[in-house]
């Protein structure tokens, strides 16, 4: 299975729309070959504006050019698109509901080798409780085409997450994803994995050696954490009622939260998480990092025999 960084596909869908679009800009923070936007400043220099290592003018400048009319795409990592402009993403672009996204590379644990500072843990849940907010991660690269393609259609504030490490495709380039609107990756009855980001893969081969083991797992790609597809989660609850949410994020206040809001909400069903357990990672190989913290396809496999029981 072909792997390839989501950074990868932003950085292709945003040289497609600066075609289409004379008004989509990039706002950069002097690292645009990590974050891939070097492909769109290549053919668009003039749209392509990078304001140094200054995350919150990036935001403030990002702000007044959506008074205009435009629709800046701030770009930079994810520990510093969350955190070091979190004030100015807050009061200047989603108090007063403009239409800027935000696109982070170095998602989760995915920078790997490159340790703490820059593995973004916390980013999607700081989004998550901002009004007016939209967040988002696609599953692969072809994912991350559709997606951002679709964020330019989406008139407001948005948060997109992507890997910096290489993540199997399991789509096909020609997969449609409507913001909000959830992906039923297989089908299941006895237990529903619902996953997002760089994650869907485990979910998807854990489901697959439960299937060896007599157990029946839906497989369900949330990649939009907010709006969160209520009505899929209602769905599980009613007919299956068993959940494992799976994330590479802090499981406080990312998906699994997310989704336990809903199953409390409605009173029955049971949510076990799969995620960073409340700490910090270390540096070291992206997919050794997900086997030491509990959070590949084994330890799916073992929550889900552990609630068929």
């Amino acid at each position: 299975m072909k792997e390839i960084p989501t950074r990868f596909g932003f950085g292709e869908a945003l040289v497609e729309l600066g075609h289409e679009n004379e008004n989509i800009f990039v706002v950069e923070c002097d690292i645009a070959k990590s974050t891939r936007t070097d492909m769109f400043c290549s053919v668009y220099p003039k749209r392509h504006i990078n304001v140094g290592v200054a995350e919150q003018n990036a935001a403030g400048f990002a702000a007044g050019m959506a008074t205009m009319g435009k629709i800046p795409f701030v770009s930079t990592y994810a520990v510093f698109g969350s955190m070091r402009m979190c004030e100015q993403v807050r009061t200047s672009i989603c108090y007063p509901n403009l239409n800027v996204k935000i696109a982070c590379s170095h998602g989760g644990v995915t920078p790997g080798s490159d340790g703490v500072t820059h593995q973004a843990i916390e980013d999607m849940g700081i989004y998550r409780t901002i009004p007016n907010m939209t967040v988002v991660m696609p599953a692969d690269y072809f994912a991350a085409k559709a997606i951002v393609k679709a964020a330019a259609e989406y008139v407001g504030p948005m948060y997109l997450r992507f890997t910096r490490d290489p993540v199997p495709c399991i789509y096909s380039e020609k997969e449609v994803f409507t913001i909000g609107k959830a992906k039923v990756c297989k089908e299941g009855n006895d237990i529903a994995i619902i996953a997002i980001g760089d994650m869907l893969i485990q979910a998807l081969n854990a489901a697959k050696e439960l299937e060896s083991k007599g157990i029946s797992a839906k497989v369900i790609d949330m990649f939009t954490l907010k709006p969160l597809d209520e009505a899929c989660v209602i769905d599980v609850v009613e007919n299956i009622g068993k959940i494992i949410t799976v994330e590479d994020h802090n499981w406080l206040n990312g998906l699994g939260s997310a989704v336990s809001d809903i199953v409390a909400r409605e009173g029955k069903g049971i949510v076990r998480k799969v995620g960073l357990q409340d700490k910090f990672a270390e540096s070291g190989p992206y997919k050794d990092l997900l086997k030491k913290y509990n959070m590949d396809s084994s330890d799916i496999v073992k929550f889900a025999q552990e609630l068929c029981k």
